[in-house]
C-alpha cells in the first residue's frame, strides 16, 4: 500500500505547538521507517484548512480517486480537514474504498466503523477549535472597540503601540495628514497632487509607487482621524488623539465629492467645474481648438469654455477663456476690501471676541445638556437592541446617527472651551482673503491660483450669454455689493459703511448677513 505524506501548517497558525512542515516531514518519515510504510511523495501546503479550496489538499484527493495512493500519512487530523466539507471528502473516500488506510503518529486510526467513528468525532473538535478561536477573537475585537481601542492595524498618521497595545500618533506622518487635509480642503489639490505630496513622507504602494486615487480617497475620507472607528458597519468612539476637526473634515468631503465627479482631462484648465450654464443646468466644460491661416501658414490654439449640453438641447455659444478669465478677475476685484477697513475690522472683531467668550459659559452648559440627552438616547436604544426589540440593522443606523450628533456637539464644546469662538477665525481669513483679491486679480500669469480663489469666495457660478454671474458666499457677497457704493464716498465715510451701528455685522444695500462665513 502506497502512502502520500500530507503536511500542512497555516502562516497565521495561533498554535505554537504544531510543529513546522519541516518538523512534521521529519517526524512523519521516522515513523514511516518504524511502520514499514512505502511512501510514494510528499506534498506540503501552506494554507489555513478553515474554509475549502486548498489546491494541494485538492490533488491529494485526486492521485487517491486514481488510485496512485491508497492511504495518507499526516501528523494529525486537524492538518487534513478544519472544516466539514473536507472533512466529509475524507470519510466518504474511505465509505467508498479509495481510501483503504490514515496514518497519525498522535491519533489511533482504523478503517472500522469505530474507527471512522472516532475520526470523525476528531475533524468535529478541529472544526469546533476553529469556530470557538473565531468567536473568540470577534468577541475579544468587539470589546476592544467598546473600550475605544482599534483591534487591527493604525492607519497611516498613527502607529500601533506594542507596550500599550493602544493607538499612537505617528508625530511626522500626522503632520503630513494634516497638512494634506488643510490644503485639500481649500481647492488646491488634486487626488494625484495628494498622492505626490504622501509619497514625500513615505507613503506609498509596494511597489513604491505614489497611492492610487482610491486609496487617497480612503484616506481623505477616514473618520479615524477625528477619532472615531468604523467597524462592520457601527460607529466606535475611539480613545487615541484626534488629528483632523469635523469641520475641516467636512470641508473636505465637499472637496472629495467635486472631484470624485470630474472627469480626467487631457489639458490643464483651471476653471473647469467653476460654473454651471445658465440656460440649461449643465456644467461648463473646456475644449481646445487648433485652426490654421493659409495667408501666414501658421497654426493657432484657442481654448473655450462651453456647456456640455448633456441635461437638453442648448443654444449657449462657447466663450474665449482669455474673455472668461478677465470677467472673473474683475468679479474677484470687486470682492476686495480698502486696506485702511482692515484695522479697525480687527478691532471691532476683538472686541466681538471678548463679548463672546462672556457669553460662551452658558452655551457650553446648553450642549452638555444636549449631549447627555443623546447618551440616554443611545442607552435606551441599546437597551432595545438587547431586549430584541430593536433589529440589528435598524440599531446600527439609529446608533450612527446619534454618533454624529453627539460628535459635532462635543467639538463645539470643546472650541468653547478653548476659548475658541466659531466664527471668529473664519471671520480673520476672510479680511485677509477680501483685502488680497485686488492683489490677486491684478496679478500675471496665476490663472490656476485665480481659479483656486474664485472657489473660494463664491460657488455655482454660472455662466449665460458670455457673461459669469457670480453666486458668492457670505462677506465676500457683501464686499461685492458694497463696491460702488465705497467709490461714490468719500475716505472718511468708509467705516461707516462696513459694520452696524452695535455689534460687528458686515451692511450690505439688502440686510446684514449671518456671521458664520463660508470659506
Amino acid at each position: 500500500m502506497k502512502y502520500i505524506v500530507y503536511s500542512r501548517r497555516s502562516r497565521d497558525e495561533v498554535d505554537k505547538q504544531v510543529l513546522s512542515i519541516e518538523a512534521q516531514i521529519a517526524e512523519l518519515k521516522e515513523f514511516a521507517k518504524r511502520e514499514n510504510l512505502e511512501i510514494s511523495e510528499f506534498i506540503e501546503e501552506s494554507k489555513t484548512a478553515k474554509v475549502p479550496g486548498r489546491e494541494k489538499f485538492a490533488e491529494v484527493i485526486k492521485k487517491l480517486e486514481k488510485g496512485e495512493a491508497q492511504g495518507i500519512l499526516a501528523w494529525h487530523p486537524d492538518r487534513l480537514a478544519r472544516n466539514s466539507m473536507d472533512g466529509g471528502k475524507i470519510v466518504y473516500l474511505l465509505d467508498t474504498g479509495k481510501l483503504l488506510d490514515l496514518k497519525f503518529p498522535t491519533f489511533w486510526f482504523d478503517n472500522t466503523p469505530q474507527g471512522k467513528f472516532m475520526l470523525s468525532i476528531a475533524f468535529g473538535q478541529s472544526k469546533y477549535y476553529i469556530d470557538n478561536l473565531s468567536e473568540n477573537v470577534r468577541r475579544g475585537q468587539r470589546q476592544k472597540l467598546r473600550n475605544g481601542v482599534w483591534p487591527g492595524k493604525a492607519t497611516y498618521g498613527y502607529v500601533n503601540n506594542p507596550k500599550t497595545r493602544g493607538i499612537d500618533v505617528d508625530r511626522v506622518a500626522s503632520e503630513g495628514i494634516k497638512k494634506v487635509y488643510g490644503l485639500f480642503s481649500d481647492g488646491t489639490m488634486s487626488f494625484t497632487d495628494v498622492a505626490n505630496f504622501l509619497f514625500k513622507f513615505g507613503l506609498m504602494r509596494k511597489n513604491g509607487k505614489p497611492l492610487h486615487h482610491s486609496e487617497i480617497h480612503k484616506i481623505l475620507s477616514d473618520k479615524f482621524y477625528l477619532g472615531i472607528m468604523y467597524y462592520n458597519g457601527e460607529y466606535y468612539e475611539g480613545t487615541h488623539e484626534k488629528i483632523i476637526s469635523k469641520e475641516l473634515f467636512d470641508k473636505v468631503q465637499e472637496q472629495v465629492k467635486r472631484l470624485s465627479r470630474s472627469r480626467k482631462k487631457t489639458h490643464e484648465f483651471p476653471f473647469i467645474g467653476l460654473a454651471k450654464c445658465g440656460e440649461c443646468g449643465a456644467s461648463i466644460t473646456a475644449e481646445t481648438h487648433t485652426k490654421f491661416y493659409k495667408t501666414t501658414n501658421h497654426k493657432a490654439t484657442y481654448n473655450y469654455y462651453r456647456c456640455t449640453r448633456k441635461i437638453k438641447p442648448c443654444k449657449q455659444a462657447p466663450i474665449n477663456d482669455q474673455v472668461f478669465e478677465t470677467q472673473l478677475r474683475e468679479i474677484i476685484s470687486k470682492c476686495s476690501i480698502p486696506e485702511s477697513w482692515e484695522e479697525n475690522w480687527l478691532n471691532w472683531l476683538e472686541r466681538d471676541e471678548k463679548l463672546e467668550l462672556s457669553q460662551s459659559e452658558a452655551k457650553i452648559t446648553e450642549l452638555k445638556s444636549k449631549l447627555e440627552s443623546l447618551n440616554v438616547r443611545a442607552e435606551t436604544l441599546l437597551n432595545g437592541y438587547l431586549d430584541q426589540i430593536v433589529d440589528p440593522e435598524t440599531y446600527k443606523i439609529k446608533k450612527n446617527e446619534i454618533f454624529e450628533e453627539k460628535l459635532k456637539i462635543q467639538e463645539e464644546i470643546v472650541k468653547l472651551e478653548k476659548g475658541g469662538i466659531f466664527w471668529i477665525e473664519p471671520m480673520r481669513n476672510f479680511i485677509k482673503r477680501a483685502k488680497d483679491c485686488e492683489k490677486m486679480a491684478r496679478a500675471k500669469n496665476n490663472s490656476q491660483e485665480l481659479g483656486t480663489l474664485a472657489k473660494t469666495i463664491g460657488s455655482n457660478f454660472t455662466l449665460l450669454n458670455r457673461q459669469i454671474i457670480p453666486q458668492l458666499k457670505k462677506g465676500f457677497e457683501t464686499a461685492f455689493s458694497m463696491c460702488a457704493r465705497i467709490r461714490s464716498r468719500t475716505p472718511d465715510s468708509d467705516f461707516s459703511l462696513s459694520v452696524g451701528d452695535s455689534r460687528f455685522e458686515l451692511l450690505t444695500s439688502r440686510s446684514p448677513p449671518a456671521m458664520t462665513l463660508s470659506g
